[in-house]
């Protein structure tokens, strides 16, 4: 193979440089092997047939080093780690300054945690940006994909490599390119369901990023102002989902006062351009929505009423969900302290292995607290260490008289739970999935009735494999 080429400043016209982009002549190294970053870097080696992934637990790259894939339920992801690990184009290894040696692009796709104290922890990104400057080169483009607070790329990343490596500002490039992915269908968004979105701290970082994403996506190239707009990018399309959520689990508290199902109102308001309410739920689960508020309240002084309250709206829909349940009981001459209660579901989303901010941890935990006895299933689960629930087979499950039974995720699985092994439990359908007529308890589906038809009446939704499809614009779900 000929030398490497850099792709900031390098002085080559473009024609050159994404040649070397895609004959490997630009090396890559992909840092953050997780859920996105392992299809983000088979992507890339596919491309370029020359990355190196790195990642910080040995049990991964062990992994990914035989060909094999760690993450479950991406279609096509376990066919290209093979194809891309057999071919020799992705190597993977467990030290982040190994991989930054020698590589020429370096993209950034680690998780930001958030602290107790409500801030973003930068910890883990921090840690690979100082790996990065230890093999950093001039020429070289640095890409962060990792959602950060705006701002992170000026005042954290350019400064730290500048001052690991040696290297002035100018002599490198930084970009951020915000991850648009979502979990069971990471390649094909990566690969262009959405534009892409590119945004440098100067015109020849931008210039450089975008160069690349024009080889990695089908879809278009959106060229920020600069890199916090980027930034900003990502974090508001977040808070827009959070917020928006909100909306629609304060509209279904009002079920019970209007005698209406809220959420055929929702979905009929809908049909015209400017109403866009997201379906109610549980609350808000999953590894995004729930952080991204605090990359900006939490970060910036600045007053976020609405923001602040709308995190607040979405955290106790656990609790409604409890109460709500409380109350039938009631109605029953039942307590929760001496009831027996199934939850149907742990994950944050149907049909994803995931629990991060999962609405029935706060769903078990409440009922826990109120003194009920609590049973879980999910079938796509290993561990509940989270829930304050005993873990139960389904089958298992209907050998108990239940109190009641709170579905939290609709796992297509459910579909073939049996209710009628069930005397009269009152069911609790967070998701308002279940068909009343089919089942002979008393429902109570959050923020609907359950007896009206919403499709009949409203228009078609999107196909399944539109990008627009219902995944992608539930409610309560990244």
């Amino acid at each position: 193979m000929t030398d490497s080429i850099g792709l900031y400043g390098s002085g080559l016209d473009e024609s050159r440089q994404e040649a070397a982009l895609l004959n490997g002549e630009v090396p890559v190294a992909v840092y953050g092997l997780g859920k996105m970053g392992l299809p983000l870097a088979g992507v890339y080696a596919e491309l370029t047939g020359n990355v190196t992934g790195a990642d910080v637990d040995p049990g991964v790259v062990a992994s990914v080093t035989r060909g094999e894939c760690h993450v479950d339920g991406e279609p096509g992801l376990a066919e290209l780690v093979e194809e891309t690990v057999g071919k020799g184009a992705l190597r993977a290894v467990d030290d982040p300054a190994a991989a930054a040696d020698g590589a020429r692009l370096h993209v950034v796709i680690v998780p930001t945690l958030i602290t107790d104290e409500g801030q973003a922890d930068l910890t883990i990104v921090e840690s690979v940006v100082e790996d990065i400057a230890a093999g950093l080169q001039e020429g070289d483009l640095v890409v962060i994909e990792s959602t950060v607070p705006p701002r992170t790329c000026e005042d954290v990343v350019v400064p730290r490599l500048a001052a690991e490596s040696g290297l002035d500002r100018g002599e490198f490039g930084v970009a951020f390119c915000p991850e648009r992915t979502e979990s069971g269908r990471a390649l094909r968004d990566i690969r262009g369901s959405w534009p892409k979105v590119v945004g440098g701290v100067d015109s020849e970082s931008t210039r450089a990023a975008a160069l690349v994403y024009d080889q990695v996506t089908d879809n278009d190239v959106i060229r920020a102002s600069d890199a916090t707009t980027a930034e900003s990018v990502k974090v508001f399309e977040g808070v827009y989902r959070d917020v928006n959520i909100a909306l629609a689990n304060e509209l279904a508290t009002y079920t019970d006062a209007l005698g209406i199902d809220v959420r055929e109102a929702i979905a009929v308001a809908n049909t015209v351009d400017e109403s866009d309410i997201l379906r109610p739920g549980p609350g808000v689960g999953g590894h995004c929505i729930p952080y991204y508020p605090y990359f900006l309240f939490g970060e910036f002084d600045v007053e976020s009423p609405l923001l602040r309250t709308a995190r607040e709206v979405n955290d106790e829909m656990p609790a409604f969900v409890v109460g709500k349940l409380a109350s039938l009981l009631a109605d029953r001459g039942r307590s929760l302290d001496d009831a027996t209660v199934l939850v149907l579901g742990g994950t944050y989303r149907a049909g994803v292995a995931e629990t991060r901010a999962s609405p029935a941890i706060g769903v078990t935990e409440t009922l826990a607290a109120n003194g009920a006895a609590v049973d879980i299933v999910d079938p796509m689960l290993d561990s509940f260490d989270e829930f304050d629930a005993t873990p139960v087979e389904m089958t298992d499950s209907y050998q108990t008289a239940y109190d009641g039974i709170v579905l939290v995720t609709a796992h297509a699985t459910f579909e073939a739970f049996d209710w009628a092994a069930f005397d009269d439990p009152i069911v609790v359908d967070t998701r308002a999935v279940l068909d009343p007529d089919a089942i002979a308890h008393d429902i109570y589906p959050i923020g609907g009735r359950g007896d009206v038809d919403i499709a009949a009446q409203t228009r078609s939704p999107p196909a399944a494999d539109s990008p627009a499809d219902t995944a992608a614009t539930d409610g309560g779900e990244d």
